[in-house]
């Protein structure tokens, strides 16, 4: 009964930044920076990890993994952004539209359960360090990335069939990516399955994935303060630093947008706030806050510099 209302959908408009048109141009320059030296740091960690024996750790194999993650988080964004600064109408296809909606969310799952799985890790090696080669085997580490991957990119599935087999009225989506919120604003019927579908699908991913990370943190916490000395304290909770403040990053700003009831989307300021930080400004940061704390990055860092010197 929609077919009279509406016609088919073949490509939407994203919302371009709302900026003076003047300041285009230093934004382009700025977002292009921020990228390539997303791509630069994130790539440097996934070969340092890969090439560096001393490395062969647990930590930086889910280290490695999360910037293989980081990469195509921002890929999968900034360069359609990048294209919305040089053209007047940002157009993307209905299909390009729904695999940048894939791919943003499955890439945010997997980094979910991957910071979950990093901080679980964290309280093996501080609460149980002498059975955490053990309990925390090279075996069990590939497995447990292996998982995160396998469920972060099969999660997704489910809101964007629902959501791409949807009618929509008009093509003007009023954010700078194909997110839930803004497609579903586009429908011509409100269906009520397919919002709290979508909204309970992102949320438990968020919530669950956080909440098990807080219980990590909880016995990390608990431990740390027994320690006698306070050089220990300060050794134990430097190991976990880095990781709790990607932790508070990510997790605060992606659900500030996404744990909400269902049908209240954030206002188009916030959509773009918040697709920014997620997508450009925590991958840019994460190769920095884990790199410059951590001396044996820094080590390996030195080696390679020597060696090619």
């Amino acid at each position: 009964m929609w077919e009279g209302n509406q016609t088919k959908v073949k490509e939407f408009i994203l919302h371009t930044l709302s900026i003076n048109g003047g300041a285009h141009a230093g934004l382009f320059t700025l977002f292009l920076l921020s990228y390539t030296l997303t791509l630069l740091g994130n790539i440097t960690i996934i070969m340092l990890v890969w090439s560096s024996t001393s490395l062969h750790k647990p930590m930086y194999i889910f280290l490695g993994n999360l910037s293989f993650v980081e990469i195509g988080y921002t890929t999968t964004t900034v360069p359609k952004i990048l294209s919305g600064f040089l053209s007047q109408k940002n157009y993307i296809s209905f299909t390009d539209c729904f695999l940048q909606y894939y791919f943003f969310f499955s890439f945010g799952s997997v980094e979910c359960f991957l910071l979950t799985v990093m901080g679980y890790d964290r309280y093996l090696a501080i609460c149980h360090p002498l059975r955490y080669n053990e309990l925390m085997s090279s075996r069990k580490c590939f497995c447990l990335a292996a998982v995160s991957w396998a469920i972060g990119f099969l999660w997704t599935f489910v809101p964007i069939i629902l959501i791409s087999h949807l009618p929509f009225c008009g093509n003007k989506i009023d954010h700078i990516l194909c997110d839930t919120g803004p497609l579903l604003e586009l429908a011509c019927i409100k269906n009520f399955v397919t919002e709290l579908t979508s909204s309970i699908t992102t949320s438990v991913v968020l919530l669950i994935t956080f909440c098990f990370t807080c219980i990590s943190y909880v016995f990390i916490i608990q431990t740390t303060v027994r320690i006698p000395s306070s050089s220990g304290r300060r050794k134990a909770f430097s190991t976990c630093a880095s990781h709790l403040t990607v932790v508070i990053m990510f997790f605060g700003c992606a659900m500030f947008l996404y744990v909400r009831p269902s049908g209240k989307h954030p206002s188009l300021y916030m959509n773009e706030m918040g697709g920014i930080v997620l997508s450009t400004v925590t991958p840019f940061l994460n190769p920095i806050i884990y790199s410059l704390r951590n001396k044996e990055f820094i080590k390996a860092v030195k080696r390679v510099i020597r060696h090619l010197l």
